[in-house]
């Protein structure tokens, strides 16, 4: 009798078990996606933090990639064409010799025509940001980055959005091709666009890749406030 007392309620609270995990498995299953999500983007992002305006500059070194999230509303549209990280629409690589910092990009409908790679002061492509990002290499030397990337200073953007014809660039092929020159047998990302039939490559090229690691972010409080030219050491 007592044995048969026992074994009931052993069954009872198995089946309780039963009873609960059926009934909430759904979110047992969210909370454990929810976890192992959190622990990828901490994983992927290792080392970065978010970082202060005036820290910007502390942060770079010669050959770091810098994404910003631009004003206009193509930039909006560019930022949507990343399948993955939406926090930016355009990219420049850094350049540092004798302490002064510029970047090399290339964009296109420019106010100043200037719709060709150049090199500007860091704090030029800095003025219209809303979010910025910093990212490096973890296996090429930077310097290898920003010595080619001189090499196509002049080069026309590239409207066309073609990959294959380097005589034309976009802001993310031109790292592409500088990469691909430095290393032939490293994957990058591209995803194929409807409208214009073609692969191109995405701005989250560097944040989404395991090539590289994510220093520093900073994001604009006031939507309405440009970044102080003067603020940046």
């Amino acid at each position: 009798m007592n044995v048969h007392l026992k074994l009931s309620q052993k069954q009872r609270g198995g089946n309780c078990i039963i009873y609960f995990f059926k009934k909430y498995i759904f979110y047992i299953l969210f909370a454990v996606i929810v976890l192992l999500f959190t622990v990828i983007i901490i994983f992927k992002n290792n080392g970065s933090q978010y970082i202060r305006e005036h820290e910007i500059t502390a942060y770079l070194k010669d050959g770091d990639v810098i994404c910003r999230l631009g004003e206009k509303i193509w930039s909006s549209v560019a930022k949507e064409i990343s399948p993955a990280d939406k926090r930016f629409s355009h990219m420049g690589i850094i350049r540092i010799r004798d302490d002064a910092v510029s970047v090399i990009h290339v964009e296109g409908a420019t106010k100043d025509k200037k719709d060709y790679v150049k090199e500007v002061p860091l704090t030029d492509f800095l003025h219209p940001a809303q979010t910025i990002g910093i990212f490096r290499l973890n296996d090429i030397n930077g310097y290898k980055v920003s010595d080619l990337a001189l090499e196509y200073l002049g080069v026309p953007f590239d409207r066309d959005f073609d990959k294959n014809d380097n005589s034309k660039l976009y802001c993310t092929e031109l790292l592409y091709v500088i990469l691909k020159r430095i290393a032939p047998g490293i994957a990058l990302n591209t995803i194929w666009l409807e409208n214009l039939n073609k692969y191109v490559i995405p701005i989250d090229i560097v944040s989404q890749s395991e090539y590289f690691m994510e220093i520093g972010y900073w994001e604009r409080e006031n939507s309405t406030e440009r970044i102080d030219k003067n603020h940046i050491n």
